[in-house]
């Protein structure tokens, strides 16, 4: 029987994959807890829980018509951003992916009249910097699996898409690891003024009320209380949550949605990239399981 032995709210800001030099010289010569933060996950708790399996929520692979898996034996590859090509450039991966677990989500998804899922082996479809980004920090052995984000899904399809995924891997014998891969506010300054914002300074988000919204998520993830953060969406959404938070959405989904109560741990500050809120909190799996209290 599988389970899922984790789960984290992780930034893949591009500024993680430049080079020292270039993160100090954007912070006044300190650098973004971000990389060290992702080094600690990867040290702290992916090498004790050994994860088979890491399914990663990717804020930039937008569906439509319902929710997109990749199922891939595996992918192979250079990246190069569309968006910051610049930066961003001819990237390797190599990434085993676990097509046994997409066709365990298939089966899962198949009963229900409120689900509609699609996984993916072609091997043209693209892959994203919310997923490449995180392999050079936390890849080791595992099979990796991205995950869209569905543009028309509402905050209840992205937990009934997260309770298929773990009925699935409930059903199969893998220990599995999810990653929402994405930021908390997200809008970006205008271009005019964008290059006097790269420091990762909180004072660079783009509103008070964007950072409060964000600290107010952040207190509930440390208290546990999902179910806040969930009935928070309709206010959270105005100002405009990557990916509408449903990277977030689906993987509370998967931990039991409103009756999960594990508390983050903060294993970034909470940083500014050029507006938007962005951190890394881990959710460990409480000895009485993702409901317990």
């Amino acid at each position: 029987m599988g389970e899922i032995v984790g789960a984290a709210l992780v930034a893949h800001v591009p500024t993680i994959v430049m080079s020292e030099a270039e993160r100090r010289a954007m912070n006044g010569g300190a650098d973004t807890t971000l990389v060290s933060g992702l080094e600690h996950i990867r040290s702290e708790y992916l090498d004790s829980l050994r994860p088979d399996t890491i399914v990663v929520f990717d804020t930039h692979w937008f569906t439509t018509f319902e929710h997109c898996f990749t199922s891939h034996v595996r992918r192979v590859g250079r990246y190069t951003s569309d968006e910051l090509p610049r930066g961003m450039v001819a990237m390797p991966y190599d990434i085993p992916g676990d097509p046994e677990l997409a066709a365990q989500i298939v089966a899962a998804a198949a009963p229900r009249d409120d689900m509609w899922v699609h996984a993916t082996e072609d091997p043209y479809i693209g892959v994203h910097y919310p997923t490449v980004n995180l392999l050079g920090f936390l890849q080791r052995d595992e099979r990796w699996m991205s995950v869209g984000v569905c543009q028309t899904a509402e905050v209840e399809d992205f937990l009934a898409f997260g309770a298929v995924l773990a009925e699935a891997i409930s059903q199969s014998d893998r220990r599995v690891v999810l990653l929402a891969s994405g930021g908390m506010s997200h809008r970006f300054w205008p271009l005019r003024e964008l290059r006097h914002h790269e420091s990762c300074d909180p004072s660079n988000l783009i509103s008070a009320d964007a950072r409060e919204a964000d600290l107010r998520i952040l207190s509930w993830f440390e208290a546990g209380d999902h179910a806040s953060v969930i009935d928070f969406m309709p206010e959270y959404r105005a100002l405009a949550p990557e990916g509408r938070f449903g990277h977030y959405l689906m993987m509370v989904g998967a931990l039991g949605a409103r009756k999960c109560r594990t508390a983050g741990v903060q294993c970034s500050d909470y940083e500014a990239a050029v507006g938007t809120g962005q951190v890394h909190v881990f959710f460990e799996r409480p000895a009485q399981g993702w409901e317990g209290t």
